[in-house]
């Protein structure tokens, strides 16, 4: 069975470091690079890419409201073609860097608020959906697993891949924990592996309450910008590789090839 592990990246802010970037690369298959708009800049997306080119990591674009002073997480009101201009203007920002080094963006994941909001409203994920089909039907759309993203996408017949969250727990409904709450965040490694390796092999998600909800799994994403990211890397890595996953990058497994 293959899967993917995925990272947010290159998301240098004052809210925090992305000195773990490198490191990082070395674990993960694909890279969600954040693109200036809620986190990053030009060198660090340089970086990224580069590193990514030499570890064999593919690499994609996370873009998000234009909200640097909130790292992309409050809630904005936007039109149909502001969401898409949106889309459209962070995908050409790193498509520009990635061709400088003989590489092509291979698939889009939406960062933060925007995410969360797709996440429950069918009519912003469909103009998610729609704007990056318009991009390119070789992208693949990395969304969270039975999430309306999900729903929306399947109507455009696009390359789909589902992600489940190795260090948030999960509401009864399938939507990830507020950040707000005390209990939104894994942040023991130990923990975070046993809870990604049974979703995984059981294709379900755990909800905090101890319910399991079917889905379909193609990748995890462990995010880069908590302390204990290095190590829950590290430690899921390892565990999905000894229980005998395919560790592979997003645009090079099978079901997208």
């Amino acid at each position: 069975m293959e899967i993917n592990i995925n990272c947010d990246l290159g998301e240098k802010s004052k809210h925090h470091s992305n000195k773990n970037d490198p490191d990082l690369l070395d674990i993960v298959n694909s890279a969600n690079v954040a693109c200036g708009f809620h986190a990053g800049d030009v060198e660090t997306m340089h970086q990224v890419v580069q590193i990514s080119k030499k570890n064999g990591v593919s690499v994609g674009a996370h873009p998000s409201f234009n909200d640097p002073e909130n790292f992309g997480r409050e809630r904005m009101n936007l039109s149909s073609l502001e969401i898409k201009k949106l889309i459209f203007d962070q995908y050409d920002i790193l498509q520009k860097i990635s061709v400088q080094y003989g590489r092509n963006v291979t698939h889009i994941k939406p960062h933060g608020a925007l995410n969360n909001m797709a996440c429950e409203d069918i009519e912003l994920a469909t103009t998610l959906a729609n704007a990056i089909n318009d991009i390119s039907k070789d992208l693949i759309y990395l969304v969270p697993t039975g999430s309306k993203m999900e729903i929306a996408a399947k109507k455009f017949n696009m390359k789909i891949a589902c992600e489940i969250f190795a260090d948030r727990n999960y509401e009864d409904d399938g939507n990830l924990v507020s950040r707000k709450k005390p209990h939104a965040l894994i942040i023991d490694p130990e923990q975070a592996k046993k809870h990604v390796l049974s979703m995984v092999k059981n294709q379900s998600l755990n909800c905090h309450s101890g319910k399991q909800i079917p889905c379909e799994i193609d990748s995890v994403c462990i995010h880069g910008d908590n302390e204990s990211s290095l190590a829950t890397a590290k430690s899921i890595r390892d565990n999905l590789t000894e229980n005998g996953l395919k560790l592979k990058p997003l645009n090079l497994m099978e079901k997208f090839i």
